[in-house]
């Protein structure tokens, strides 16, 4: 058995599993400050511990509603840059095994895109989101 540590967070009314070894660190979100012609999912620019991060709406990536008031955010580094990703609500890391998602699962919106397996939490599949998918193409090409 292959286990690794993911990280559980909540997100749009369901419990995801995050790649423990993709997570610099998880934060309270202050003051996010506004970045006009950014793509809708770029909620803006917050300063956490002495650098700037560009905040990601995951709600919107995902094609839902945004985040009414955010608190919570994964912070990971891809591509030489940091991204805080908004959450609702963050529980603990814990070892699962990771599944291939199965053939001819249709996912809506942009769970699609940020699908990259599924972890097994007490009888209940979680979906195992990939952060650099739910960065905006265009800030990906940026970068």
């Amino acid at each position: 058995m292959n286990r690794q540590l993911f990280l559980m967070a909540h997100v749009a009314d369901r419990w995801v599993a995050i790649d423990a070894g993709d997570v610099d660190s998880v934060v309270d979100i202050g003051g996010i400050v506004a970045v006009p012609r950014a793509p809708g999912a770029v909620r803006g620019l917050a300063a956490l511990r002495s650098r700037v991060v560009t905040v990601i709406d995951t709600r919107v990536t995902l094609g839902l509603a945004p985040t009414a008031t955010p608190k919570r955010a994964v912070i990971a580094q891809i591509d030489g840059h940091h991204y805080a990703f908004l959450v609702d609500a963050l529980e603990d890391i814990a070892p699962f095994e990771r599944h291939p998602l199965s053939a001819g699962l249709a996912l809506d919106g942009g769970w699609d895109a940020a699908a990259a397996g599924i972890v097994e939490r007490d009888g209940e599949p979680l979906l195992v989101i990939d952060l650099k998918a739910l960065i905006p193409v265009a800030d990906r090409a940026a970068a």
